[in-house]
């Protein structure tokens, strides 16, 4: 029960596994551009992309990195709601998938913060007001949490999306009577897809406004 139950996240099933070709998916899902009139998915992705553009300039400064973040958010969007569709392998419940994403982005920022504004950096270990009593804990601590966000963000997006799919995984092998929990399970799973992507993008805006 319990290798039926956690195989649907194994990433490799089978000499000639293809299960990370739904990593790439989203590319032959994006409109394209062959008619001189936009079409329904051409407005759609054109207005997500304004609202996250928009989103992202509240959250930071710096212009340059607004196109890295709505195509991270639209690449993390798009693969958690195809990992709703039933034999669709979702790439985000991996870890590796979702720290390959978080690490090179703090990573880039650390190198960009203490190469550019290292006193900022600096004062930013240490909290206004700190008594000087507890000031090296306080900087221990300010290092720690820096160091564990990369990984906090991939565990917190992976975490969501296995928690779903077990529950939807447990409920499948029941019977019809289940069928309406199902449903709602289905519509808290699309709300949950497009809420751990916003809230991964917001965390990573956020995170370059303190280099």
């Amino acid at each position: 029960m319990m290798m039926n139950l956690f195989s649907t996240f194994d990433p490799c099933t089978g000499k000639l596994s293809m299960n990370w070709i739904s990593t790439i998916m989203f590319i032959f899902i994006l409109p394209k551009s062959f008619w001189k009139k936009k079409n329904m998915n051409q407005n759609l992705m054109n207005k997500i992309s304004e609202k996250i553009n928009n989103e992202i300039k509240m959250n930071t400064k710096y212009k340059s990195i607004k196109l890295i973040l709505v195509s991270m958010m639209l690449l993390i969007l798009t693969n958690n709601i195809l990992g709703i569709l039933p034999y669709v392998f979702t790439s985000t419940s991996q870890i590796n998938f979702s720290l390959s994403i978080s690490m090179p982005m703090w990573i880039s920022y650390m190198m960009f913060g203490w190469m550019k504004n290292t006193k900022l950096m600096l004062t930013n270990m240490l909290p206004k007001n700190t008594p000087s009593l507890i000031m090296p804990l306080m900087i221990l601590i300010e290092f720690s949490s820096n160091l564990i966000r990369p990984s906090s963000l991939a565990i917190r997006l992976s975490a969501n999306m296995i928690a779903g799919h077990l529950l939807m995984s447990l409920l499948g092998e029941k019977s019809m009577f289940f069928i309406i929990m199902m449903i709602i399970l289905m519509m808290f799973e699309t709300a949950v897809a497009i809420i751990q992507s916003y809230v991964f993008t917001t965390l990573m805006t956020l995170y370059s406004s303190e280099v």
